[in-house]
């Protein structure tokens, strides 16, 4: 809610300093878990500052979301969901997303992403700064 109010991706509120170019991987246990207000757990794997793109695992329980409300901000999102059946709001359209699928708009349009599954959904998300 914090980083909505002020335009700004969440992981710009969490991730440590940016890791070195010359770091070609990132292991699973190196990568910065936080969990949302909402109870999202997210992992991100990459903060990129200097090319504009953060990418993170998202785990969503039942019943959780990005936020309350619809939210808006800078960039551009790319979410591919790994397993279970996510829906993802963009205006005023609701898209069910299975595993395998991919949903791709401008952030400045408003947006809400909710599990309204009984199973626990993981995805893979791609935050672009610029648009």
């Amino acid at each position: 809610m914090i980083a909505s109010a002020l335009g700004v991706a969440m992981s710009d509120l969490v991730t440590n300093d940016p890791m070195p170019e010359e770091k070609l991987v990132v292991r699973a246990s190196e990568a910065n878990a936080v969990e949302t207000a909402q109870h999202v757990i997210r992992r991100v794997l990459r903060e990129d500052k200097t090319r504009g793109l953060s990418v993170a695992v998202n785990e969503y329980a039942p019943g959780t979301g990005n936020a309350d409300q619809p939210v808006t901000h800078d960039g551009f999102e790319y979410g591919f969901v790994l397993e279970g059946q996510l829906t993802v709001t963009v205006e005023e359209t609701s898209y069910v997303l299975d595993a395998g699928d991919l949903i791709s708009y401008s952030s400045r349009r408003p947006h809400r992403i909710w599990n309204y599954s009984d199973a626990q959904v993981r995805t893979l998300w791609l935050n672009l700064v610029r648009d």
